[in-house]
């Protein structure tokens, strides 16, 4: 079977422990978790995670099903990319005097369609939202001016399809 990018939904109770019971589900099979973002769900006491993984289909099969039997696990899906809208976020801190000094850091935040987040006497933050092919892009092209610090988000997804995650929790009230 062909590998590809999937990214896993996961809607949970919040407890301890949970997020290390669920990265070894993918650690025993050697899978790597390219990208892991948790936060609160459109539903209320529900956290959702976002993992990003590499594999085949059946594999991720195999992981979803895995997840689905951890005891606070209320529902777990899996989705192509090509059945999901993505982003990632992105911060920049670079030094204030290229901003003054270099007119081609102006233009490149312009082109990326980056965000000045904050400027100071010694940097400036730049925020950049998009893909991920996007994102290193812009790094590319920041690189050579020498970027102070970098920081990338993990994976934000929402499915293109309705997931019945509302309805199923409606049933167990």
């Amino acid at each position: 079977m062909e590998e590809k990018t999937f990214t896993i939904s996961v809607y949970s109770e919040n407890n301890v422990g949970l997020l290390n019971r669920i990265s070894g589900i993918f650690l025993k099979r050697h899978i790597n978790i390219l990208s892991l973002n948790v936060s609160e769900s459109e539903i209320e006491n529900v956290s959702r995670f976002i993992i990003v993984v590499n594999t085949t289909e059946k594999w991720v099969q195999n992981i979803v099903g895995q997840i689905e039997k951890q005891i606070e696990v209320i529902k777990a899906f899996y989705h192509t990319d090509e059945e999901t809208i993505f982003l990632e976020n992105a911060l920049f801190k670079i030094a204030s005097s290229l901003l003054f000094d270099e007119k081609q850091i102006q233009n490149i935040i312009k082109e990326s369609q980056s965000t000045i987040v904050t400027v100071s006497r010694d940097f400036f933050v730049i925020s950049k939202s998009g893909r991920r092919s996007e994102i290193e892009e812009l790094y590319k092209k920041f690189k050579p001016y020498g970027i102070m610090q970098f920081v990338r988000s993990g994976r934000i997804s929402v499915s293109k399809q309705k997931m019945e995650i509302s309805a199923l929790l409606e049933t167990f009230k």
